[in-house]
């Protein structure tokens, strides 16, 4: 090979070659000649070789870590830069001796020392002539030999099998590079561009993947021819190989599916979340093992949660049941198991409380007191489970706060009203995506404990619909006998409310499931008397709106006479929200006169009252007049508690008929039919003539005929009223009644008498006339109520007469 060739494959910039890559030089014939013309030295310095083969002409880059190897190297850059390379035969050997290297190797020029930081020598070497070890003659500092030539026997230049060998072995390269993905395309051009055949074989001997035994077997073929045939064999299989690889990658790749695909992405994530900082999957199971150590469950309980963590430990990840089994397995450590807040055994402190925060209340406060003291003596008493009943505004949702604080326990609540799903108490089934508990254990979770007070509002206004009866849920959760084992259908186990203390809140019983009434204690909570809303207003609602308006007591006073006014003229409820309300619209007043910098009343007068809240509304609940026969005053209730009604009737020439108006129910008009009936029936008894039953039509009204009123309490009323109009008498002043009539003129008993009472008190009314049986009602009924009323109790419609109506014609009276 020319001299000017090696120079300038000295002068190319090796340092941006990688220690691995290979320089490919395109060797010409007239270069090989040239090598092949060159006379060997007679001894060279002996390079071994740990893992490759180095082949005439090819050119390689070789690393050199031994203490004698970089000693040969630098002495041989210094000098002819021609060595010896041969291959070792144990790869492991770090000191070879003859015995240990292979006897034919390649003689190599020296192209590039690079020194590397790590103290390693990495060479450029070029392979020239084979030769074969004939004779060692040092070893130290580093192998010196005697060398001798081989000469390769080579096919005559026109040999046509040799050419079809080669061009064999240039397509089947070109294929192995266009299949394989680690060699780079530009590869092809090199191929095409060998000319010479010898250079063609040794470089793809010695880029192909083989093994170095097997790469020295074919460095010690002397037939070129041969060893071409040789290299091709390992050439088809290598290609073999090759498809094979890429067949079974492309059906692999073609068979992964999205959930193995995700599975791969979601480790590349995982890796990026602990790089950032972030909590892996496998740590979450951990924390949550380590936080169920903590935990007070039994047995049971431990041994389903660890069945349960097992099943999401062999979770993928990423798909849709992980992310429900984790919120499971979250809920079920954040669920209080056996943690109970310890009760609070002061009575004293818990009445104080009680009367603190509620005013009157009497029945659910004496409730609640037994109850502490029965828990004070035995501590492993069930919770009991109440139901205030009572018209809207009377403090039975408050109450559940204030009985929390008496008892030291946490304070719960959720709002039934509406509620028309199943699955909102009991919970979603595990199965459904985005499935979660019910609201009963999502409270208990938000208490922190296993005994809150559980405020259940509303419980009448449960609904149901084709998702099922939340009502009928709810017969489990308030039955003292089976909630120790409420079953929720995402928590998939039993969990203990018998500790939990059930308040439930109704306007109305008769929405209220028959099964789920007779599971609760009924406490009525009436309606407030004039007076005690006066006394609420007082310590409650003003301060209240004071604070809430950012005033002080300095800014505004209302007297109790005023707070009277208020309640009488503007307000018409058994509750306080109304009155509330108007004392808000007060505070108002006085706050934008102090934001305006303007005079105002500090103490409020009645002409305040009537300038911020206008004329007085409601006077019409006020008892009217007697001086009209056929009106009488009946007490009725309501929704929102006691109310008068005024039960009218007139006559007018007809043949009879009787005609009813007023928005009435079935049952109401039944009873005026009754009244009819039995006062013509006894006629003669109330002193009037039978004809005028024929002569005159009856018309009964009973008005604001916008609002629906049913029910039997208005039966002695319309008797009064019809007897009254027939005999043209006079009604006593200032009685009202309720009751029920039967044709056999008894008069039967009725409900809502204590807020059928405070509705006549407001009202002014002095007497009232009921059921004897009605008697044990007023009983139970506190005095303070009573006061200034007059009771009259009957048992038959004869005395209903006696007592209601004078013996005083109205004024006008009718002839009849």
């Amino acid at each position: 090979m020319k001299k000017s060739n090696f120079i300038t494959l000295d002068s190319l910039s090796f340092q941006e070659f990688d220690e691995n890559s290979e320089l490919i030089p395109l060797m010409t014939p007239e270069d090989e000649e040239a090598i092949n013309n060159e006379e060997l030295p007679e001894t060279l310095p002996i390079l071994s070789l740990r893992n490759t083969v180095l082949f005439p002409g090819v050119v390689i880059p070789i690393t050199a870590g031994r203490d004698k190897s970089i000693k040969l190297i630098n002495d041989a850059n210094k000098g002819s830069k021609v060595i010896g390379v041969v291959a070792q035969k144990d790869e492991s050997v770090e000191n070879p001796t003859v015995k240990e290297i292979n006897e034919t190797g390649t003689v190599a020029r020296i192209l590039r020392v690079l020194k590397m930081p790590d103290g390693n020598v990495t060479v450029i070497i070029q392979g020239k002539k084979r030769f074969k070890v004939a004779e060692v003659l040092t070893e130290d500092p580093y192998m010196n030999a005697t060398i001798r030539d081989l000469p390769e026997a080579k096919p005559a230049v026109n040999n046509e099998e040799f050419g079809a060998i080669i061009e064999s072995m240039k397509d089947l390269a070109l294929e192995i590079i266009k299949e394989s993905p680690n060699i780079p395309s530009e590869a092809s051009f090199a191929i095409k561009n060998i000319e010479s055949n010898s250079f063609l074989i040794n470089f793809v001997s010695s880029n192909m993947n083989l093994s170095v035994a097997e790469k020295q077997a074919l460095l010690e073929m002397n037939d070129l021819k041969q060893r071409a045939l040789a290299t091709l064999k390992y050439m088809n299989v290598e290609y073999q190989k090759l498809e094979l690889k890429n067949d079974i990658q492309s059906k692999v790749q073609m068979d992964m599916n999205q959930q193995q695909r995700e599975y791969f992405l979601h480790q590349q994530m995982k890796t990026i979340q602990e790089e950032l900082g972030g909590v892996s999957h496998d740590e979450e199971i951990e924390d949550m093992k380590a936080k169920a150590k903590e935990k007070l469950w039994d047995e049971k309980i431990a041994k389903h949660f660890d069945k349960e963590i097992g099943k999401l430990q062999r979770m993928n990840p990423q798909v849709a049941e992980y992310s429900i089994q984790r919120n499971y397995l979250e809920l079920f450590l954040d669920l209080p198991w056996n943690e109970f807040s310890n009760d609070k055994f002061d009575l004293k402190r818990a009445k104080k409380i009680l009367d603190r925060d509620h005013y009157g209340l009497d029945d659910v406060k004496r409730r609640i007191i037994e109850y502490l003291a029965v828990l004070k003596l035995r501590n492993d008493m069930k919770s009991p489970i109440l139901c205030l009943y009572g018209p809207p505004g009377v403090g039975k949702t408050s109450l559940g706060k204030s009985i929390a604080e008496a008892l030291g326990r946490e304070y719960v609540r959720i709002s039934l009203g509406g509620l028309r799903d199943e699955a909102e108490i009991r919970g979603h089934r595990k199965t459904y995506i985005g499935a979660m508990p019910g609201r009963i254990i999502q409270s208990l979770k938000k208490a922190g404990t296993s005994n809150p007070v559980f405020v259940l509002d509303e419980i009448d206004k449960l609904s149901n619909s084709h998702q099922g009866d939340p009502s009928s849920a709810m017969l489990e959760v308030l039955d003292p006998e089976q909630n120790s084992e409420f079953y929720d259908n995402f928590l998939e186990m039993g969990y203990d409310l018998s500790k939990v203390m059930f308040i439930a809140t109704s306007n109305s019983l008769a929405t209220i499931q028959p099964a789920l009434l007779d599971r609760m204690e009924i406490i009525n909570v009436t309606g407030y008397t004039i007076e005690e809303k006066v006394e609420i207003a007082k310590r409650h609602l003003l301060p209240k709106q004071l604070k809430e308006h950012g005033l002080t007591g300095n800014n505004l006073k209302i007297g109790k006479p005023q707070l009277e006014k208020i309640v009488e003229g503007y307000t018409r409820e058994s509750g306080v929200r109304g009155l509330e309300k108007q004392i808000a619209k007060m505070v108002r007043y006085a706050a934008k006169n102090i934001a305006m910098e303007e005079t105002y009343n500090i103490k409020v007068s009645n002409d305040d009252i009537i300038e911020v809240l206008g004329s007085p509304k409601l006077e019409r609940d006020k008892y009217e007049n007697n001086n009209v026969a056929g009106v009488v005053t009946g007490l009725a209730w309501t929704r929102v508690g006691g109310d008068i009604l005024f039960i009218e009737s007139i006559l007018s020439k007809g043949k009879g008929a009787l005609t009813i108006t007023g928005n009435l129910g079935k049952v109401m008009k039944e009873s005026a039919t009754i009244a009819m009936e039995y006062i013509k029936s006894n006629a003669d008894a109330f002193g009037i003539d039978a004809d005028v039953f024929d002569k005159y039509n009856v018309h009964i009204h009973v008005p604001e005929g916008a609002t629906p009123k049913d029910g039997p309490s208005a039966g002695v009323t319309m008797l009064t009223s019809l007897v009254s109009l027939f005999t043209q008498r006079k009604v006593k002043k200032s009685i009202a009644m309720t009751g029920e009539i039967t044709l056999r003129g008894k008069v039967l008993p009725v409900g809502g008498i204590k807020e059928k009472i405070l509705a006549a008190k407001r009202a002014r009314i002095k007497e009232i006339l009921l059921s004897e049986e009605n008697r044990r009602d007023i009983n139970e009924i506190k005095t303070e109520y009573l006061k200034g009323l007059t009771f009259h109790y009957v048992t038959d419609m004869s005395e209903v007469i006696k007592i209601a109506l004078t013996n005083q014609k109205v004024k006008n009276a009718k002839k009849l």
